[in-house]
């Protein structure tokens, strides 16, 4: 009769703290509070023009790229301006109407622009290399980025803080 009451008892345990964990674990994916990446990033296209097509290419890129960005996790993220994108299309002989046209492509150069966690401009100065959510690396020196080919690209704006992590500004998009 007492294991019954014991196993009854811990029947009863067992099951409050999943129905607590099932209850709970909406609140621990909420989205962030504040403006994050995504918003951030949005909010400088609309003031500025310079970040249209880095948008365009989110769009276009696998939707798990945007979720990344207006996510809970922390990610730095090195942000090419337009002037980069336009560049890089010339260098390459594209329009940005096939780069963004092919999703793969577009995906594994925006993850090649972000970094995991929440790294200030102190903290990217004081490493010389930096891992991405590509899986490559690009390399840094004196606040000039390398990238997998040896192509680089300054870092022209720092510091600007999302609820979700860090954007700076690059002069030149990197390539994995």
């Amino acid at each position: 009769m007492k294991f019954s009451n014991s196993l009854k008892f811990v029947y009863g345990l067992l099951i409050a703290v999943l129905a607590f964990g099932a209850f709970a674990a909406p609140s621990a994916y909420a989205a962030p509070k504040g403006p994050t990446i995504l918003d951030v990033a949005k909010a400088a296209n609309a003031q500025t023009g310079e970040f249209s097509i880095l948008i365009a290419a989110i769009n276009a890129a696998d939707p798990s790229v945007a979720r990344t960005l207006s996510g809970n996790g922390q990610f730095t993220v090195f942000a090419p301006t337009d002037a980069a994108f336009v560049s890089l299309l010339d260098e390459l002989g594209l329009t940005a109407e096939q780069l963004l046209g092919n999703q793969a492509l577009v995906t594994k150069v925006l993850l090649y622009h972000v970094v995991r966690g929440n790294r200030d401009s102190a903290a990217i100065l004081d490493s010389s290399r930096i891992r991405t959510l590509e899986r490559g690396f690009v390399f840094q020196s004196g606040g000039v980025l390398t990238d997998a080919n040896g192509r680089t690209a300054n870092i022209i704006a720092t510091d600007i803080k999302a609820s979700n992590g860090v954007i700076h500004v690059i002069d030149r998009v990197v390539l994995p």
